[in-house]
């Protein structure tokens, strides 16, 4: 059961008309940093990535952090074992071409270096978390769970282990049942790209559904156990797909659907120091359908069977793209609330 200490929502004084995408990480101090993207509307030039922070006193003003005349995308808050605290970003459009960047802060994130590229001039489409947060494994190796929209999505799994100053890559993980896919996904992609260079109009009717944008796997979030690290995954298929890994994150399986819902939006999880897996996701199945409700499950078998545990917002609305932590059974929570701000939720699992 959840046992409450505080919910709300974070920005009081906008400064942008969209927010979305958040990211959430207690501090050793014990204020918590939250990011996430905003402007004017997803994917437009005017889209930074803005910081606030929550003292005793409760949530500061937004400000914001990283910008530049190209929509950026999905923050994510990690702490190095050093103490720096990493902003990983995307940067650039369109999706599949994007670049990812980090920023550093060791002051708990009062002050932020300038902004370079996690891997530079890596055209791959995007290294390093995606969405969701780095693990630090028992052997000390850090894996960021990513993924590439080209085509047929997939993901894959940077690791480093010199504490996030190198980055090497994973196989890509790909969805059982898809790769039939990618045969139709070059050969419609050939015909737009012809009639736009043309400049000629390409009704995308035209193209089978199963041949349209978001096939496939993205946006993975990592757990470790005693039987080696797993990876739940986004999909276009209408449930959360899973992968394992046996060897710290270098080579993973084939993905797998679990009877777990999907609308292709993004999930989250957090292990708790009993074990106890806590995901957050929006029980649906169609593929980009409704974000909502927006709901806890609980799994106490190594995410082989899950518990729906309660809804957090259940009225119609957009309630998505959760980043949820925990330290103990001390767990951090936040999502966005209806792309007009980020909710926070702070509570203790009792199990």
């Amino acid at each position: 059961m959840l046992q409450l200490r505080t919910h709300q929502l974070i920005i009081s004084v906008k400064k942008t008309l969209a927010h979305h995408a958040s990211t959430v990480l207690p501090l050793k101090n014990g204020h918590v940093l939250t990011a996430w993207f905003g402007g004017s509307r997803e994917s437009n030039n005017d889209v930074s990535i803005w910081l606030a922070e929550k003292d005793e006193k409760g949530f500061g003003e937004a400000r914001c952090v990283a910008s530049t005349m190209e929509p950026h995308w999905n923050p994510v808050l990690f702490e190095a074992k050093d103490g720096r605290i990493l902003l990983f970003y995307k940067v650039g459009y369109p999706i599949p071409d994007w670049r990812t960047y980090v920023i550093e802060s060791k002051d708990l994130g009062k002050t932020w270096s300038e902004p370079r590229e996690m891997i530079p001039g890596d055209d791959s489409g995007g290294r390093g978390p995606v969405r969701n947060k780095p693990i630090v494994l028992k052997s000390g190796r850090v894996l960021a769970p990513a993924s590439v929209e080209r085509g047929l999505w997939r993901c894959f799994i940077d690791y480093s282990d010199d504490d996030c100053v190198t980055w090497h890559r994973s196989n890509l993980i790909e969805a059982k049942g898809t790769a039939w896919l990618e045969e139709g996904f070059i050969a419609w992609q050939k015909k737009i790209q012809e009639a736009r260079a043309r400049g000629e109009a390409f009704d995308l009717s035209q193209v089978p559904v199963e041949y349209l944008h978001g096939r496939g796997i993205i946006q993975p979030t990592l757990w470790e156990d005693e039987k080696g690290v797993h990876a739940l995954m986004r999909s276009g298929e209408g449930a959360i797909y899973r992968s394992d890994s046996t060897d710290d994150g270098v080579t993973w399986c084939e993905a797998y659907p679990i009877n777990m819902p999907n609308n292709n939006s993004g999930i989250d999880l957090t292990q708790l120091e009993n074990g106890v897996l806590l995901l957050v996701y929006n029980p649906n199945t169609e593929n980009f359908g409704i974000r909502y409700p927006i709901s806890i499950a609980a799994s106490r078998d190594g995410g082989v069977t899950w518990e729906r545990i309660c809804d957090l917002e259940a009225e119609p609305g957009e309630f998505s793209y959760p980043a949820i932590v925990s330290k103990g059974s001390h767990v951090w929570l936040t999502y966005t609330h209806k792309r007009e701000n980020i909710a926070y939720w702070e509570f203790d699992w009792i199990d």
